[in-house]
């Protein structure tokens, strides 16, 4: 007998907007899914609690700014070698090696605030620290999804893991933002090691992924291995061909570049809050709004993902999604210069603005993750998430710097204005260079396997 909500118009419908949990049935992924919703919370207590100090001992965003750089270098050397060794070595002990290795560094973090030291190099080095092992772990993490769940769900996957990570992202900058002025760094740190264990607990429990050893044709096998068993150079440049021979790849990453170095404007936030609206300078209600909108619209994303995770047009949804982002860019800039120094309607018009920019984004993020997983061969996933990992990652980070850098120069308004307006004339540049990138359509739909 059918159910209420199935027998109700539009029940069906509603329902398959939903995000898919089929990969849920996986234990594998299912216990590393479950860790990573105690662990994200961590984890964005570091993310807002690193920029606060750094503004606090230095008064400056151009500081903040510069974490970008400081974190942008060990993305972009240990993500394309810790790609290369994600294809070369077993995946479960290396998300051991670097998950221990993000403690050690989380607890640096905290001795380096509870020892009142307020040396702003030296947390600007443990960061990079940070990132090294972060640029490792990501990459590796992200390829061994299609290894642990069900056959023809790996853009449910993204989905759901994006969805936890963006709701730690909500919950981490509130409680950043209320409790350091409270208590301070220190603790907040300390917190992130602690939540880092439940990760750790999940990797153990994860299976031997060792590396599919299988080489191109032509090759012997024994050369082939013996190739793969020893990462450097020449497997990194293997990457970057055979991603160079795959332009809708390379164009989803060029799309995602633009949308985030000019239409980020994160290392704004610290400004913005006290500057515009008024806040302390040590946190505030605004301040971790701020911090926690994209994340709030992500999760919102998230949740009703279903139809995103099922489009076909998978290249002409990423494009309508950043051209969102980037026109809630330009509403959140007017508002902050409305704003004049004080909270009110303006700033929760700002704040709004950046929800809704998280719903866009988080569509973009899942289909070109996706669109990257489904397409690449297991050999070389490593690589190319090493890759995208600098794209994604990186990217926010050059906005860091950009930002930074136009926030002292002109208003932290204007400079987010400005870069709403070129994350829309930049997207559309973009595509009327490769037009086929509206076009694309993944290979499940065209073979048949999916309908």
């Amino acid at each position: 007998m059918a159910s209420r909500s199935e027998r109700r118009p539009g029940g069906a419908a509603f329902r398959s907007m939903l995000a898919d949990t089929t990969p849920l049935q996986s234990p594998h992924f299912r216990r590393l899914w479950t860790a990573n919703i105690i662990t994200v919370v961590g984890a964005q207590l570091n993310i807002i609690v690193v920029p606060a100090q750094i503004y606090a001992i230095t008064g400056s965003s151009a500081y903040v700014g510069l974490a970008g750089a400081f974190g942008l270098v060990p993305l972009i050397v240990f993500g394309l070698y810790g790609g290369a060794l994600a294809d070369m070595m077993d995946r479960r002990r290396l998300l051991m090696i670097t998950t221990v290795g993000l403690i050690v560094t989380a607890v640096a973090f905290w001795a380096q605030a509870a020892s009142g030291l307020d040396n702003v190099w030296l947390l600007l080095s443990i960061f990079a620290l940070q990132q090294a092992f972060f640029a490792v772990n990501q990459p590796t993490r992200t390829a061994i999804t299609a290894r642990i769940v069900p056959e023809g769900s790996v853009a449910a996957a993204v989905s759901l893991n994006m969805t936890v990570q963006q709701a730690g992202a909500i919950v981490g900058p509130i409680l950043g933002g209320l409790l350091i002025p409270v208590t301070g760094f220190a603790l907040l740190y300390l917190l992130d090691a602690v939540c880092l264990a439940a990760t750790l607990w999940a990797v153990v429990k994860l299976p031997a992924l060792p590396p599919d050893l299988g080489g191109e044709p032509g090759d012997a096998p024994d050369a082939t291995a013996r190739r793969r068993r020893t990462p450097g150079f020449r497997s990194i440049a293997e990457g970057f061909v055979y991603l160079a021979a795959m332009p809708i790849l390379l164009m989803s990453f060029v799309i995602d570049l633009i949308a985030m170095v000019f239409g980020m404007p994160r290392a704004l936030i610290p400004q913005i809050s006290s500057v515009d609206f008024g806040e302390t300078g040590d946190g505030g209600l605004f301040y971790a709004l701020l911090f926690a909108a994209v994340p709030l619209g992500a999760v919102v994303g998230g949740v009703f993902s279903g139809t995103v995770t099922r489009l076909r047009r998978q290249g002409a949804g990423i494009v309508v999604s950043v051209l969102c982002w980037g026109a809630a860019i330009i509403v959140m800039g007017l508002a902050v210069n409305l704003a004049d120094g004080r909270v009110g309607l303006w700033a929760w018009v700002a704040v709004v603005a950046f929800v809704v920019g998280g719903v866009a984004d988080m569509f973009s993020s899942v289909q070109r993750s996706a669109m990257l997983q489904e397409a690449a061969d297991d050999r070389m996933r490593g690589r190319l998430q090493g890759v995208f990992l600098i794209v994604v990652a990186g990217g926010p980070r050059l906005a860091d710097m950009l930002h930074g850098w136009a926030g002292s120069l002109f208003s932290a308004g204007t400079a987010t204005l400005v870069g709403g307006v070129l994350v829309i004339v930049g997207t559309i540049v973009a595509v009327a260079v490769v037009p086929s990138f509206l076009a694309y359509v993944p290979a499940r739909f065209t073979d048949g396997s999916e309908k």
